[in-house]
């Protein structure tokens, strides 16, 4: 049971290969709950969701579900999920940097960290359950920020790519998109529908983020890829500047 019930149940696409549990589940359940300690999971209860690309590969999107754990002002650690119910598959991880500690990176670390201006003022990234002020606070201090994130496990099947029932192959590097035009609609409207979110009205309300937004790296790392999409404001490229 959630304790928000404004939070709408997103379920996996994939249910796992292999056998039912157990009856010795109960007994480790039990025991860890008596015996153990959960200490370095405490915290990760910042819960966002959006959606991302592979790096080089516009038609392998997916729906990624965050819960972060806020370490300071400048870090955020994330274990990212297909869904948000029980059952959901634990698919990667993402950190999260401001600007300001992007740009102590060495230029060849650069290249691995995605720009997250579009998906705050396009309204795509969304904070289920919290409400729109709080919401909108949160997101203003990720305003220039950027994220590192790994798939390990790729359960989707939008775009015809099969949802694997085991974590297969290599990792992905996953990238942000930056224009209208580049996250499919039927991903995004999907979402939306299930889960009673309005990212128009969202990108309407975070206007007033434009007045923080800076040129960022990798804005334009996709667009090639993506032929057809178009800018907005407040998502520019840092190259495009000089």
């Amino acid at each position: 049971m959630k304790l928000n019930p404004k939070i709408k149940d997103r379920e996996p696409q994939v249910t796992p290969a292999g056998k039912g549990t157990g009856a010795w589940l109960g007994m480790l359940e039990q025991g860890a709950h008596l015996l153990q300690n959960n200490a370095p999971m405490q915290g990760f209860d910042v819960y966002v969701v959006g959606f991302h690309c592979a790096k080089g590969e516009p038609d392998f999107q997916m729906e990624a579900h965050h819960y972060c754990r806020v370490v300071n002002d400048d870090l955020l650690q994330c274990v990212l999920f297909d869904g948000n119910t029980k059952d959901a598959n634990l698919i990667g991880i993402e950190y999260i940097v401001s600007g300001r500690l992007f740009d102590t990176m060495p230029e060849h670390e650069k290249s691995y960290w995605h720009p997250h201006n579009y998906e705050l003022l396009s309204g795509q990234l969304a904070a289920p359950g919290l409400p729109e002020t709080a919401e909108k606070a949160f997101f203003k201090l990720l305003v220039n920020s950027y994220g590192k994130t790994w798939h390990t496990w790729h359960t989707s099947s939008h775009g015809g790519h099969p949802g694997m029932d085991l974590p297969y192959g290599d990792p992905k590097l996953m990238w942000s998109f930056n224009r209208d035009g580049e996250c499919d609609d039927d991903l995004r409207h999907d979402r939306d529908q299930t889960m009673e979110l309005d990212t128009d009205a969202k990108r309407s309300d975070r206007q007033t983020f434009l007045d923080y937004a800076a040129p960022q790296h990798g804005v334009n790392n996709m667009r090639d890829d993506f032929p057809d999409s178009t800018p907005i404001p407040g998502v520019v490229d840092a190259e495009d500047e000089h």
